[in-house]
């Protein structure tokens, strides 16, 4: 049976030692969130995700989500009683504000211990983790009434929510919806439609669920210009209580290859009562705001499985016994060696490692950007921070999903035979894996708003700002000895990666099919060097606790410096690869006529 502890020391490093999370003690949120809080905090998590949230997981999967006769969908066995546990810690708002009923802590905070929590149980995880979009879009987008109707209960959990966008032939392409709004006469409307892909539509865990759907408000414009987001509940309320059940059911739930444990729901629509939440073909706009707070949330799910299934590699590295090592019997005493000590196993093993390390560091950067947005009272810093948060919203869900499913299929390979076999539960963390690639907007999807949408935003003052920070970190640090193998490696990638940047700029606005050919590898080659970034950061923290005594973590330190390395000498040279299929532009790829395919 798979197993999980959640890496409270890693996190704490990060957040400390790195993002210096003490400098920003000035701003909401961060005042009293001291060092034993903070530890505290991530303790607890710790403990809900080991203890509650885990053991249910291989139940999610094996028994799934069963839709009763009258509409209504069971949870698996244990679901309801770790989602209550969870409800009652008040987890939810940790990061919400507490005008709202929230707690006010950070985005940062409330993104590491989720990563706990998604490692634990993902299914279990996105009836939350909806909720977390619908609220973020409510308070973006909502007036005061509708705040004060629906925020209280879904920041509780009492009541969750739910994303509505995609319809049999509209993904992607949102202009192509057809589910329909009539103006009631009363302020709200007449919802008809179907939905599929509904992730949590319909369950037992909470009182009610909030629907925010997407529609076309009739007679309103053709095409994404025309699309309103509407608050669709599935039971009617009158303040605090809830009168009768909308015109909303689950029609069926998806066969999925994974996330049995999460309904993934047909919905339909019939007459159902909705009321606008923005603007009238708004939509979009308000989407996008839940778009982004649910693509954060994706690349977390793709670090924690990729976290997960790696730590059960090495568990059983260290246990399964074949073979010796090629330098020598390394356990003379045993029949053979654990295969931890082969270079092959060591390179999957190592390579998983550094990107989840570096990945971690990644992902709580960019929520700290999330934090500075809202919370800094200085302008520059607020719009800085805003910047480099669109710049690496796509790369933190495109590259971590990506490389979460790449980890989970190593880890798998690590186990062989049994990894293959259901007995281990290591096929659950690969299947788990695959669907945080696809929804929220595919990875393909991911690279063209990098290179489409955010390179150019603004005059491309986000990438500028990063390819500044990036530089001025390897400049100042140039002089230092025991960093200078880390920074030649960034510099390196950072030039790889300005090339690229060039290279589009003069190569794709007259042939377009560039962008779409170069798209995935910039993604990626932004990533590398991200995470480079990340690591070159960790390395200098690391050497610097070292250098002041260490203070008992002697041996983790040391740990990370190692890693690091690695990550530096055998992952960052990709950066070259990737510039060379930039360069190599769009003409053989796009050269096949359709028919030859």
């Amino acid at each position: 049976m798979p197993t999980y502890r959640a890496p409270t020391k890693d996190t704490l490093f990060v957040l400390q030692e790195v993002l210096g999370f003490e400098r920003y003690s000035n701003l909401p949120g961060f005042a009293d969130l001291g060092s034993e809080t903070l530890e505290a905090v991530l303790e607890e998590g710790a403990k809900l995700s080991e203890n509650v949230l885990q053991p249910t997981n291989r139940v999610g999967d094996t028994v799934g989500c069963v839709r009763l006769d009258d509409g209504t969908v069971k949870t698996p066995d244990g679901f309801k009683a770790a989602y209550d546990q969870y409800r009652e810690g008040g987890w939810l708002g940790l990061a919400v504000p507490e005008e709202y009923g929230g707690q006010g802590l950070p985005y940062s905070l409330h993104t590491a211990v989720s990563e706990y929590m998604i490692a634990a149980n993902m299914s279990l995880m996105m009836y939350p983790g909806l909720t977390q979009g619908a609220i973020a879009a409510l308070i973006a987008h909502g007036t005061d009434e509708q705040k004060a109707q629906w925020l209280p209960p879904l920041v509780e959990g009492r009541w969750t929510g739910t994303m509505n966008l995609t319809e049999p032939h509209a993904g992607t392409d949102l202009g192509l919806l057809r589910t329909k709004a009539v103006p009631a006469g009363d302020g709200s409307y007449r919802i008809t439609g179907q939905k599929i892909f509904i992730s949590a539509g319909e369950h037992d865990l909470a009182e009610n669920i909030v629907h925010l759907v997407l529609a076309r408000i009739e007679g309103g414009p053709a095409g994404s210009k025309g699309i309103s987001l509407f608050v669709v509940p599935k039971f009617l309320p009158d303040g605090e209580e809830l009168r009768e059940r909308n015109a909303v059911s689950c029609g069926a739930i998806e066969e999925k290859m994974g996330i049995h444990g999460n309904a993934t729901c047909v919905m339909n629509y019939d007459g159902a009562t909705g009321w606008l939440l923005g603007t009238e073909h708004g939509g979009l706009r308000a989407m996008f705001t839940m778009m982004n707070e649910a693509r954060l949330g994706v690349g977390l799910q793709g670090l924690a499985i990729g976290e997960v299934a790696t730590q059960n590699a090495v568990a059983y590295a260290k246990d399964r016994i074949q073979g010796r090592s090629l330098s020598g019997a390394k356990s003379p005493d045993k029949a053979a060696d654990p295969i931890i000590v082969h270079a092959d196993v060591r390179r999957n093993l190592m390579t998983a490692r550094a990107f989840n390390e570096g990945g971690r560091a990644l992902a709580l950067w960019t929520a700290l950007q999330s934090d500075l947005a809202h919370r800094s009272p200085d302008d520059k810093q607020r719009q800085e921070a805003d910047d480099l948060l669109g710049l690496l919203t796509p790369v933190v869900k495109g590259v971590l999903t990506d490389k979460g499913f790449d980890h989970a299929v190593t880890a798998q390979g690590v186990l062989g035979g049994h990894g293959y076999i259901e007995e281990w539960g290591m096929s659950q963390f690969v299947r788990d894996a695959r669907i945080a690639m696809i929804y929220e907007g595919t990875n393909g999807v991911q690279a063209m708003d990098l290179v489409g949408r955010k390179l150019p935003a603004n005059g491309g003052r986000a990438v500028q700002l990063f390819f500044k920070q990036v530089g001025e970190f390897c400049e100042e640090n140039r002089g230092d000895e025991k960093l200078t193998p880390v920074t030649k490696a960034l510099k390196r990638g950072l030039n790889d990666l300005q090339a690229a940047t060039m290279w589009l700029v003069q190569n794709a606005m007259q042939k377009p099919d560039n962008a779409g050919a170069a798209a995935t590898d910039y993604l990626h080659l932004m990533g590398l060097v991200s995470i480079g970034y990340m690591w070159a950061q960790m390395i200098k923290a690391a050497q610097a606790r070292i250098a002041a005594g260490a203070n008992g973590s002697a041996s983790f330190l040391e740990n990370k410096l190692v890693t690091g390395r690695f990550f530096m000498e055998r992952v960052m040279s990709e950066t070259a690869l990737r510039l060379a299929r930039i360069q190599s532009g769009a003409d053989t790829l796009m050269a096949l006529p359709d028919e030859a395919f």
